[in-house]
């Protein structure tokens, strides 16, 4: 029971993040006004909650980091590189890299001084991580490693320092490709990117990358050659739970404007939220996203417990779960405004794309059902 009902410390930050980001402007298009506040945030403790203490962080976990892009996102102000580079690739480092990635990249992720995006996803592979064919290969006179590959849907190589990058590397006993991660420096030659056009309205802009054998020295490499399934996963269980949280605080953000505007907007001297018909899907969105932050709740508390499979199960579901609640949420919204939901004045409109992304990102739906249904239900594959 009491792993449902939030400790007096979680409700205590919860309540301190949403007034720090009630408080700040909403991000412009440029970023600076999302730079600005990422700062703020860092240095209040929030960026680096989940990274060890020895290493500047707040030795918290993916609970607490999760709870603060939840507030975050509630007050209009979500930071989705608090996914990528505290989540994923903090995680990976604190759990996998060397001495001496720890000392040189933690402290730094922690305090908001630098950043790191994560590239896993390829033009040809899509969903299916085992056709990755971003390939490093050792060069034997250095023992450098040769990088060379595609990478697309990269989120915020802009303003990173460096990228963790998904690549494979052939297993000496079997010819077989194994998972790898690299840290790639920003400004590595042969380490190019091309802006994706998006619809979607974000400050985080979205690349595709392109690596001609980037040579990387051989301490780039993160953990063990030979735990790189391990490793990968230890970053995308974070990654789906913090998904779901960013898809929740949308959801909550809209949900709040809509019920605002539907005490206040009166017609026939009745505000409309007397009416069932707008009062009733409402509620509908609210328990949804009720019941998606209990089931985050869930896979942050067992992923911080150390257990990665129980973990893997329950933060895909949390993210299926978020990304349905979410674009319920919205779509709910925007309908309660009518017009004034497709206003720029109302800010709604926006996420009707924006909401899609958690649906989408970083894993499909469908593939989550795959996932459940062969996993959890033990039906037989179809692919």
């Amino acid at each position: 029971m009491t792993a449902l009902i939030e400790s007096d410390e979680h409700k205590a930050l919860r309540a301190a993040v949403s007034a720090f980001a009630g408080s700040h402007p909403h991000g412009s298009d440029d970023g600076s006004d999302g730079n600005a506040l990422w700062q703020a945030a860092a240095k209040l403790g929030y960026i680096g909650v989940n990274l060890p203490e020895a290493y500047g962080g707040g030795g918290g976990g993916i609970t607490e980091l999760s709870l603060i892009l939840e507030e975050l996102g509630a007050a209009g102000n979500p930071l989705l590189m608090m996914i990528v580079s505290p989540a994923i690739c903090g995680t990976v480092i604190a759990r996998f890299g060397t001495d001496a990635q720890r000392r040189e990249w933690l402290p730094a992720l922690a305090d908001g001084s630098r950043l790191m995006a994560f590239g896993i996803t390829e033009p040809d592979a899509g969903s299916n991580s085992h056709r990755i064919t971003t390939t490093a290969r050792r060069d034997g006179a250095s023992g450098d490693w040769l990088l060379t590959g595609r990478k697309v849907f990269v989120s915020g190589v802009d303003i990173a320092d460096a990228t963790l990058i998904v690549g494979r590397t052939e297993d000496a006993r079997t010819g077989r490709l194994k998972p790898c991660l690299f840290i790639v420096p920003r400004d590595a030659p042969g380490f190019t990117r091309r802006a994706i056009d998006m619809e979607l309205h974000s400050v985080e802009k979205q690349f595709e990358l392109v690596l001609d054998d980037v040579r990387l020295p051989a301490e780039a490499l993160v953990g063990d050659e030979d735990a790189g399934l391990l490793q990968l996963f230890a970053g995308l269980n974070p990654e789906r739970v913090m998904t779901a949280a960013f898809a929740i605080g949308m959801g909550r953000h809209a949900l709040t404007r809509a019920v605002e505007y539907a005490r206040e907007r009166t017609v026939w001297n009745t505000p409309i939220g007397a009416h069932q018909a707008i009062a009733h899907p409402l509620a509908q969105a609210h328990i949804e996203l009720e019941l998606a932050r209990l089931m985050m709740q869930k896979a942050a508390r067992l992923y911080d417990a150390g257990d990665d499979v129980g973990a893997g199960e329950a933060a895909n579901m949390a993210k299926y779960a978020a990304g349905e609640a979410c674009v319920k949420a919205v779509d709910q919204a925007v309908h309660t405004l009518g017009g004034n939901g497709l206003t720029r004045e109302f800010g709604l409109a926006r996420l009707i794309t924006a909401s899609r992304v958690a649906r989408i990102a970083p894993v499909s739906r469908e593939m989550i059902l795959n996932y459940v249904s062969h996993q959890t239900l033990g039906l037989p594959k179809s692919y």
